[in-house]
């Protein structure tokens, strides 16, 4: 008996290509999954909630992961084992886009283990699996069952010529002045990240308001699908009544807890901060044994004190700003903590900065390399290199806690490639400066936007470096205070302000125009004269940001660090590259050997060789050149006698190379014998004065003139 299964889907133009959402076919003991195709590119986007909540825990349990099969491209992975293995960074940042307009639409007190696995098992390389997957991620949960207060729809927007596109392919996107990814509900944008070639805050908006038509279509065709689906949607209502807790701790510690966000200093309010949540501890510990309080603690696991104690903290400092224009540390909302630089700190490295704004302190490093040394990236992106790393190092010290030393998380990694992303516009044209460049951010000290210290640090280094940028970046991070009809938006946000505040929003770029950012909400979504508002207030923020680095460095270095290895760059035909290669690189590994320097060949014949000194690279230029070498008539020539026979003598002109100089062309004098004139050694100048059919050089010796001769700087015995 035939068992065909019952699927459902839908399907939308986004950009003039057709996106076709579809489930009830694979993965059915998942509690959801869709499957989302654009053309060539196909994703399996599965979506499992568990029945009942976890026990003794106090955050809600989202984990968001993103697959890449390199069988989508039609390859084995690389290494030793030819298995995918960790996730790459391009897969980390996708999870971490899926994530970040998923998480703030879950009701208060969910606490059920949700998880969204994103596949990819076909790639076209050129339809972008990024954006497919938050709409399959939203698809999937809105046919779970789920308490997710979406749907969410996402765009990628370019432009090209002035054109908005919707979801660019990877070609549209390199040539586009903008890449960004705009998430959002029906009606407000609650997610963006941004790499952009100096664009202005109202092109930035112009995106925004392109893409939400197209995300107001993709969430009214998810709202329609769930529908056709029989989906039912529980009605979550939080179990735990913390009104009582809530009381206690406001009776408790009300004033203290004003006292601590009057005092505009850091350590104070934590100390205070923490002496009276221990009486507030103390008073729930004095609680009769059957108390329903302690009763509710002891069953869940769950911390309420630290709870509702956030709750009343979060309400005290969002109505200092609101009502009286003051924040934590005594800023008004447009003010910037202070700010000292300085550069050229490391003595070894090739360019280093210090950025310190307030209690945030970044170190970075920069190193330049050999174009050899750019990053291979073993992904499915059609990008196989990447000349500008950036790596972001966030120790427990910098926030004063012990903490193990691992490898980058995925915070981190985001953090790291935001900072990457700001800077890569200002770089020089890899022709113009073909160095491999690698900055490290190592974050000293923490409160607060450390990526965008990040970004600020990273532009002093490469200005100390000597990178000849186009110009300076800095960056600052936005917050906003939502309470009713109020939006009030922070420039600079310090710690606490992200912790308790309702938007992350980051924006870098120079005195005219933005080249990356990310925003991210812990409310359901921001207002477009909110966002623009942000826009415009982050530029001021940015200037002042530039005006106080500029006080430690205003251009680039005009010299490299004597430090750094120096790039000599040369042309070869593209016949000759295999010669220079050698058979299995034999004979380019001997020149290095003999050199010491590193040698990278483009497929057009650009050789670029790095050495971090002259003579190594004078060896290795001089080897090329005579692998390489090709006779010309006229060319004029130093070369040995290496063969006589009685009508002549053969002259190596370069390795494996010769002429001959027939017994006419020695001397202006008829002669009847070569070996008094000329020996086997003896260095001669020469010219060449004919290339027959077969290739055979002929040469002369008396037809060089004195000028020729003395262009070598030395008059040979024998000429």
């Amino acid at each position: 008996m035939e068992n065909t299964p019952t699927t459902h889907k839908f399907e939308i133009e986004i950009g003039g290509k057709l996106v076709t959402v579809e489930t009830g076919k694979y993965a059915k003991q998942a509690t959801s999954s869709v499957t989302v195709k654009c053309e060539d590119t196909m994703l399996f986007i599965h979506a499992v909630v568990s029945k009942e909540p976890r026990v003794g825990i106090d955050f809600f349990p989202l984990l968001i992961d993103y697959e890449e099969r390199m069988s989508s491209i039609g390859k084995i992975p690389g290494g030793y084992t030819r298995t995918e293995g960790k996730a790459s960074e391009k897969a980390i940042l996708v999870s971490r886009l899926i994530d970040r307009p998923i998480r703030p639409l879950w009701p208060k007190g969910y606490r059920n283990d949700v998880q969204i696995v994103s596949q990819l098992f076909s790639y076209d390389q050129k339809n972008q699996p990024d954006v497919l997957s938050i709409l399959g991620a939203s698809s999937a949960l809105m046919l779970s069952g789920a308490p997710f207060e979406g749907p969410v729809g996402a765009i990628r927007v370019g432009r090209i010529d002035g054109k908005m596109i919707a979801n660019p392919t990877h070609q549209e996107v390199l040539q586009s002045d903008m890449d960004i990814v705009i998430a959002g509900t029906m009606d407000s944008v609650i997610m963006v990240e941004a790499g952009c070639k100096f664009v202005t805050e109202d092109d930035i908006m112009a995106a925004v308001e392109f893409a939400q038509v197209e995300i107001k279509k993709q969430c009214e065709a998810q709202i329609q699908f769930a529908k056709e689906c029989g989906v039912e949607k529980e009605n979550f209502v939080n179990p735990y009544d913390t009104s009582e807790i809530a009381q206690i701790i406001k009776e408790t510690s009300y004033n203290d807890i004003v006292d601590a966000y009057h005092n505009f200093d850091r350590e104070y309010r934590q100390n205070k901060l923490e002496e009276t949540k221990k009486l507030v501890k103390e008073k729930i510990e004095a609680l009769p044994e059957d108390h329903p309080i302690k009763t509710m603690i002891e069953e869940t696991g769950i911390d309420f004190v630290a709870e509702e104690f956030k709750a009343l903290e979060k309400k005290i400092m969002r109505a200092m700003i609101k009502n009286e224009g003051v924040r934590a540390d005594g800023r008004k909302v447009t003010d910037v903590r202070p700010i000292w630089c300085e550069v050229g700190v490391i003595p070894r490295a090739h360019g280093s900065a210090v950025f310190t704004r307030g209690q945030t302190q970044i170190l970075s490093c920069a190193t330049l390399a050999g174009p050899n040394m750019a990053q291979e990236l073993d992904g499915v992106d059609p990008l196989t290199t990447k000349r500008y790393m950036h790596k972001y190092i966030f120790p427990g010290f910098s926030v004063g806690e012990v903490k193990a030393l691992r490898g980058p998380g995925r915070r981190e990694v985001g953090h790291g490639n935001l900072a990457e992303r700001a800077n890569v516009p200002a770089l020089p044209d890899e022709k113009e400066f073909p160095y491999a460049i690698r900055v490290t951010s190592d974050v000293l000290e923490s409160n607060g936007s450390t990526s965008m210290g990040s970004t600020c640090a990273s532009s002093m280094a490469l200005m100390d470096a000597g990178v000849p940028v186009k110009c300076m970046i800095g960056g600052v991070a936005m917050g906003l205070i939502k309470e009713e009809d109020t939006d009030i938006v922070l420039t600079d946000i310090q710690g606490i302000e992200d912790f308790l505040g309702d938007m992350d929003f980051k924006v870098t770029g120079n005195d005219y125009g933005i080249t990356a950012l990310q925003m991210d909400m812990k409310i359901k979504g921001i207002s477009n004269e909110t966002l623009r508002r942000a826009l415009y207030q982050a530029r001021d923020g940015r200037l002042h940001i530039m005006g106080k680095m500029r006080e430690a460095i205003q251009e680039p270095r005009k010299d490299l660090s004597p430090f750094a290895p120096r790039l000599y760059s040369m042309q070869i035909p593209v016949d000759d590259i295999g010669t220079v290669i050698g058979p299995g690189g034999k004979m380019i590994r001997s020149i290095i050997d003999a050199s010491g320097a590193e040698i990278d060949i483009k497929d057009d014949g650009t050789v670029t060789i790095t050495s971090n000194d002259k003579e190594g690279a004078d060896i290795a230029i001089a080897k090329i050149k005579e692998l390489t070498f090709k006779a010309e008539v006229g060319m004029v020539l130093k070369g040995k006698v290496v063969r006589i026979i009685p009508i002549g003598a053969f002259v190596e002109l370069a390795p494996g190379k010769d002429g001959m100089v027939h017994i006419s062309q020695v001397c202006n004098e008829r002669i009847e014998s070569i070996e008094p004139h000329l020996s086997i050694g003896q260095e001669v100048i020469v010219k060449v004065v004919k290339i027959d059919d077969k290739g055979r050089v002929n040469l002369t010796i008396k037809g060089v003139s004195e000028d020729e001769k003395g262009a070598f700087g030395q008059n040979l015995v024998g000429v």
